[in-house]
């Protein structure tokens, strides 16, 4: 690689480094080609993007970005996925877990995530949570519920309160004396002019 090349590299990693709010390294000593694009595949669909390059040029983008988290990482051959802003970390892991357990070869040595140094057996666990779109639903969920019961609890009353003046109604309606049936009057004798009849 020219030095030029090397150059760019850096510079390219170090805006990485910089830019990127969670990261996973691993070592991908014996991946084979189409296991790489595979995984790349299932990565770009999460939202993050695997490069492969050199530690030397790694180490030194990592300095320049102020990522000394990252530097402990860096032994034998690296992988690095960087996760975007709108990517699923939880998703990125899941897919590197699984592609360490059907190969047994990739092996996740850690990452960053928002500034904070993980271990590899972080990033496992991190990798056994549900999806975003179940925990989204599960924390909708544990909100809402203890709002349901507090609108039920102050409606409760009401409610009763309504039962009860309808019951009320209904028995003020069955105690009402029926109208008594008056009897029909007698026809009257029609008088004559002369007022007799």
């Amino acid at each position: 690689m020219q030095k030029e090349d090397k150059e760019r590299v850096v510079a390219e990693l170090t805006e990485k480094l910089r830019t990127a709010d969670t990261l996973i390294v691993a070592d991908y000593r014996g991946l084979t080609m189409p296991q790489i694009d595979a995984l790349r595949g299932k990565l770009i669909e999460n939202g993050a993007k695997l490069s492969v390059v050199k530690n030397t040029l790694t180490r030194r983008a990592a300095e320049a970005a102020g990522a000394d988290a990252l530097l402990a990482l860096l032994e034998g051959p690296s992988a690095i996925a960087f996760i975007e802003a709108d990517g699923d970390a939880v998703a990125v892991a899941k897919a590197l877990a699984d592609s360490a357990r059907e190969t047994k070869v990739l092996e996740i040595r850690g990452g960053v995530m928002q500034g904070r140094a993980v271990s590899g057996p972080e990033i496992v666990e991190l990798s056994k949570l549900p999806p975003l779109e179940i925990l989204r639903g599960q924390v909708l969920g544990a909100i809402v519920a203890p709002l349901t019961a507090i609108a039920a609890l102050v409606n409760a009353p009401l409610q009763n309160l309504y039962g009860l003046i309808d019951a009320r109604i209904e028995q003020l309606q069955s105690q009402e004396p029926e109208p008594a049936e008056q009897p029909e009057a007698a026809p009257r004798e029609e008088e004559n002019d002369d007022g007799s009849s």
